[in-house]
Formats: C-alpha cells, structure tokens, sequence
C-alpha cells in the first residue's frame, strides 16, 4: 500500500467516524455510556449493553481506530519525507485536531450535554465539535493530497498563486452554514415536528425554544453560501485555467446542487435519520472538495502521482500551467 492510499483512507474513515457520529445524537445514544469516559458505564467492555450503549460504544471504538489511523499517518510521513514537505505539516495538524475532538467528545459525555439535553451550553458545544471536525476533515483531505503529490518536483511552469479571497469566502460560509446545521439538527432531535405545517410553526412561533427558532437560519444560508460556493468554484477555476482546478470546480458545482435537493428533501419529510446522514455526508463531501480546490489553485503542481480511484491506484497527470 501506498502513503497516498493510507492517507486516503484515513480520510475515509475519519468521515465514517463523523457519520456514525451523527447518528449517535440522532438515535438520542450519546448517553448510551452514561456519564463516563473512556469508560463504558464504568466498564472497559460493557455487558449485557442497551441498544444505545452499542451505538455509543461502536462510536468510541470507531473513534479510537481513526487515532490510531492518523498516528500512523504521522508517523509514516516524518519517516518518508523532508523536513518541511507540506504533508508532514497538515499530518501534523491532523494529530491535533483529532486529539481536540476526543476531547470536545469527552466534555459533552462527562457535562451531561448528550441525550435530551437542550441548554445553550450544548448548542455551543455541538458547534465547537462541528468547526473542529472540519479542521480536522480539512488536515486529512490536505494531507491526502500532498500524499498523493509524492516526491514530485514543482514545475517550473507552476507558480503559487495567492489565496482565493472567493474561495476563502466560501470556506467561511460553509462553516456558517454547517454551525447552523449542527443547530437544526439538535433542533429537529429534541423537538421533532409531527407535520411540515407544524415544524413552520414551530420555526416562527415566539414562544418556541430558541433551537427551533434558530432552526429556520440553516435553510436560508444554505442557499445563500451553496449557490456562493459554487459561483467562486465557477471564477476560479475560469481565472486559473489549469485542468485540475477545473475538474474541482465541477465537483464542488455538482455537490452544491445535489446538496441543495437533498435539504428540500430533508425538509419535506420532516428529515428522517437516513436523509440526514446522507445530508451530512454530502455536506461533509463539499467541504473537502472545496478545501482541496483551494489548495490546488493556489499551490499547482505538476507531476505524475498516484491517487486512488473506485479501489484501483493509478498514475495521473496533474499539469499546471502558469496563469
């Protein structure tokens, strides 16, 4: 196996991880364990488990195993390259940012903010551990991509570009946008809706708790930044020209419009469990994409690496051209 498949496979479980994540609030099992961490009901394995506690436990083992995953990263990166390579940088950054998400993940176990739970104090909380989760989902999409650069020389076609200011836009409106979804989440959790008419109701009522009031910003700023993201992917990828870029572009643009059905569809079935993973996960696919398309317009490179694709590693030219 090669560096740039771990790493992409890294990735890959670190979004499983995020998922199931998500289905533990949404199943109401973050308290599956009770008020304790790293144990399990005070237990290493718990027996005779609740349906709850196997979906909590699954997620901390699950948890567990990216760690190690992004340890091993770590580790073959500092062995394999120089001082300086950028993937040993967002390696590095990743062990951070997954160190901070068992953390943030611990505090919401041992503060009781799991559950049934609908204080202010976890509506904050459930935001931290979203923006970090997308610090972290960012490191290891880098990191995969500087992976996959290999050894390869800049070419000295290729200069750096200076940062999008549209894309680095962007990136800050989906993080606006995913905060506002981690609150419609919790929201639709807590309180969910018997009937769309309803759950409008709820959105505008104002003796409503404030997570429904709140409920409505995510839809709104969704189609605000999704149709952004996908105009900035569009001028970027016009202004650089390089082939890449343009390929990324694309997969942001066709991301923002499945994303965009997937909410409308979420919305008019009152966002049944399944529709929200898949929400998420789309969610959690254009941020990648994003991040990566920035990278990439700004630092080209020209090389042949090796990158994964549908299970099979195969040699791809990425050619940059002087914009």
């Amino acid at each position: 196996m090669s560096l740039a498949v771990y790493a992409a496979i890294v990735l890959a479980w670190n979004v499983l991880v995020v998922l199931w994540g998500a289905y533990v609030r949404a199943s109401g099992s973050g308290a599956g364990c009770g008020a304790h961490w790293p144990l399990c009901n005070g237990e290493v394995l718990p027996r005779a488990p609740a349906v709850a506690t196997l979906i909590e436990f699954t997620h901390r083992t699950t948890s567990g195993v990216a760690l190690l995953l992004v340890v091993g990263l770590i580790a073959w990166s500092f062995r394999t390259r120089a001082k300086g390579d950028r993937l040993r940088f967002w390696a590095a950054a990743s062990g951070a940012f997954i160190v901070s998400e068992a953390l943030l993940g611990a505090g919401l176990v041992l503060f009781r903010l799991v559950a049934d739970d609908a204080s202010t104090a976890r509506a904050f909380a459930m935001v931290a551990h979203l923006l970090n989760t997308f610090a972290l989902l960012a490191s290891l999409a880098l990191a995969a991509r500087w992976a996959a650069a290999g050894e390869a020389r800049p070419d000295p076609a290729a200069r750096r570009q200076r940062p999008s200011p549209l894309l680095l836009a962007a990136l800050a409106g989906l993080l606006l946008v995913a905060s506002a979804g981690a609150v419609a989440a919790l929201g639709n959790t807590l309180f969910p809706p018997r009937s769309l008419a309803e759950g409008l109701q709820q959105d505008f009522s104002a003796t409503s708790h404030f997570l429904l009031r709140l409920r409505v910003l995510h839809p709104i700023l969704g189609v605000g930044f999704g149709l952004f993201a996908g105009l900035a992917a569009a001028v970027t990828a016009l202004q650089r020209g390089q082939p890449r870029v343009l390929q990324l572009a694309g997969v942001v643009i066709s991301l923002v419009v499945v994303q965009m059905f997937c909410g409308v569809a979420n919305l008019l079935l009152l966002a049944p469990v399944w529709l929200q993973i898949v929400h998420l996960l789309l969610a959690d696919a254009l941020w990648i994409a994003l991040v990566v398309l920035a990278s990439a317009a700004r630092d080209p490179f020209a090389a042949s690496a090796v990158v994964a694709a549908g299970g099979a590693v195969r040699p791809v030219a990425l050619v940059a051209r002087k914009s």
